[in-house]
């Protein structure tokens, strides 16, 4: 099992400074990939400060040599395919081949889509979503491409260069568990981010290792044996031996990417550093 830390792209993280000394220190203390959230905007009573994730993982690939890059997740219904196909590709090229792409539905609807005129509809959304990733498969080829879709018009082209991941990026796609479609979704791809909601739709807490077992068994049972990814993103702000055991059970139940979102609600910007620093958990 490999360990990322998990950041949001706003408040004292949309700047672009702070997320590069992090993730620098993120490479020299053995952590092995680093992702950040892709929101457009945060309403409150208050504005709050919001940078681009292209931008901000640019300057982090720049910064480092080693360590995996991503987002955890990109709302692909809200972006243009192939200019996120343009985007991703050129970032690739950056990293030196490091980026792995998460995408979902995007969340709360409300914010990231209708206050911007955009189409908040799940089941729209849903089929923007597969869609969106079928033309970023196929621009990624670098082979001649069309696509008609409903939502989508891709006229005969060929997009240079391609990523120099192969056969293309690596993509993860989050979804509701134990919902059968984003799991049909997530088989069809590279990893699958299972995320467990209440009856209200907000958050119901961490899966469990039993769950996540499950979720093994479906994925590989719909992939016909080959392997994915299965990755959890947990908030732990205090952190003891006594998750050694648990992050075990975690590895046993076929989890293969632990995100640690590192308590950033809640924890000064100085503990977290502090906390980047000291590395991974040791299993």
């Amino acid at each position: 099992m490999r360990f990322a830390l998990d950041m949001p792209n706003f408040a004292e993280f949309a700047d672009p400074a702070t997320i590069v000394a992090l993730a620098r220190d993120a490479e020299a203390a053995g952590w092995h990939g680093f992702f950040v959230w892709d929101h457009i905007n945060i309403f409150g009573a208050e504005p709050v400060p919001v940078a681009d994730p292209w931008i901000l993982l640019a300057a982090v690939a720049q910064a480092t040599e080693r360590i995996a890059i991503g987002t955890m997740v990109t709302p692909v219904p809200r972006r243009r395919p192939w200019v996120l196909a343009r985007q991703t590709a050129t970032l690739d090229r950056l990293s030196g081949g490091r980026l792995i792409l998460g995408v979902g539905l995007g969340v709360p609807a409300e914010t990231e889509f209708t206050a911007f005129g955009e189409e908040a509809d799940i089941r729209a959304r849903a089929e923007k979503l597969d869609e969106g990733l079928a033309i970023l498969a196929g621009l990624w080829s670098g082979e001649p491409f069309e696509f008609e879709g409903r939502h989508y018009h891709v006229a005969r082209t060929r997009f240079l260069p391609t990523p120099i991941q192969r056969p293309r990026i690596p993509v993860w796609v989050a979804g509701t568990w134990p919902k059968e479609g984003p799991l049909r979704r997530a088989a069809a791809w590279d990893g699958y981010f299972p995320l467990k909601l209440g009856p209200d739709g907000g958050e119901e807490g961490s899966m469990t290792d039993d769950e996540l077992s499950q979720a093994r068994t479906r994925l590989e049972k719909l992939r016909d044996g080959r392997p994915a990814d299965i990755v959890v993103v947990e908030e732990v702000v205090d952190p003891s031996p006594r998750d050694v055991s648990r992050l075990r059970a975690f590895a046993a139940a076929g989890v293969t990417w632990y995100m640690d979102g590192l308590g950033t609600r809640y924890l000064t910007l100085q503990a977290l550093f502090d906390r980047v620093r000291r590395g991974p958990p040791r299993m």
